[in-house]
């Protein structure tokens, strides 16, 4: 059997049995305990309550989360042949940030309920893709380094714009306005859990379409083009992909770093640049680790809780300094 695909299916059973260790472990854990026995024989109706209508939503929106981020970050990164680009480098955080924020002072969400949240993000998610894409294309064509400057440009002015709207509004509203761009997964409406589920699975499965495209990018443009690929269809299309699940993402989890720029690093280095290989693997690992990260969010300090971005932030951040500097050795 060839060697790289032993390493493949190796790694792909341990990222698999990692991932459903980290969900059995987020359901036992939090303020209330459960034991093992319990998850498959909840006799209890506070049990089922606390497994099914709390603990679990959030672990599937983890997942689905998690993995969107991932495979978004592995994507635009073989796009951009960068690898310090990460999906919200292209503003689209930003967008979805400030429209939540005018959401919370002008107190929208009273009026209609707390499902203006991801309405409102994906509006300004959707907005600034668009923005972003019209100013990057120049006589049809889509000009990858325009793109990945706009973006920038657009996400600082967002940032400006929502510490100014911090600035001038009330202290009640500014925690609201700080956890949520700090990301959390509690999500109270369950269909916008199985939406981002459906999405995040539809993502990947597109993604993977594109595997052979994503390999011919990394030699060039030029190079791709002579392999046979329609080069400005397939970043064209393959930055829709990654925009659409970043703007998902956010909509609905807020703003979590790190997860769409540690990730296909790490990946990387275990499976390799294949990415035929690559785009299931930093799924798998971009799940477990917002789940392990959420599940430490929660219980760190329970029964309070943290923004789940300060953890990926911090563990994030120490392991993407490590790779570096085993990749620099």
């Amino acid at each position: 059997m060839n060697k790289r695909l032993i390493n493949w299916l190796s790694w792909s059973s341990i990222l698999i049995l990692a991932v459903f260790i980290v969900m059995f472990l987020s359901l036992c854990i939090g303020s209330v305990k459960v034991s093992l026995s319990q998850i498959f024989n909840p006799s209890d109706r506070i049990i089922k309550e606390i497994l099914f209508k709390i603990r679990l939503p959030r672990i599937i929106l983890g997942f689905a989360v998690g993995g969107a981020l991932a495979i978004a970050g592995v994507i635009l990164q073989g796009l951009f042949r960068n690898p310090l680009v990460e999906p919200y480098t292209l503003g689209i955080s930003g967008g979805a940030g400030v429209f939540v924020c005018l959401n919370i002072v002008l107190k929208i969400y009273q009026k209609f309920g707390v499902i203006t949240f991801p309405i409102s993000g994906f509006v300004g998610a959707g907005l600034v893709i668009i923005l972003v894409y019209i100013l990057s294309i120049k006589k049809g064509k889509l000009r990858i380094q325009g793109l990945l400057l706009t973006g920038v440009m657009i996400s600082f002015i967002s940032s400006s714009l929502i510490m100014l709207i911090m600035a001038m509004t009330k202290a009640e509203n500014l925690h609201g306005i700080v956890f949520w761009i700090m990301g959390s997964l509690e999500e109270p409406n369950i269909f916008l859990v199985k939406m981002t589920l459906l999405v995040s699975i539809l993502g990947l499965l597109i993604s993977c379409i594109f595997s052979l495209d994503l390999n011919a990018f990394s030699c060039g443009e030029k190079e791709a083009h002579h392999l046979g690929v329609d080069v400005e269809k397939t970043k064209k299309l393959l930055f829709i992909l990654a925009s659409v699940l970043t703007g998902v993402c956010v909509s609905v989890a807020g703003i979590i770093g790190f997860v769409g720029l540690l990730v296909p690093h790490l990946m990387r280095m275990l499976v390799g640049e294949d990415h035929r290989i690559l785009l299931l693997s930093s799924y798998l690992c971009g799940a477990g680790f917002l789940i392990f990260s959420d599940t430490l969010a929660r219980t760190i300090i329970s029964p309070l809780e943290l923004p789940v971005g300060v953890i990926t932030g911090i563990i994030g951040g120490s392991l993407f300094i490590y790779v570096l500097t085993k990749r620099g050795r």
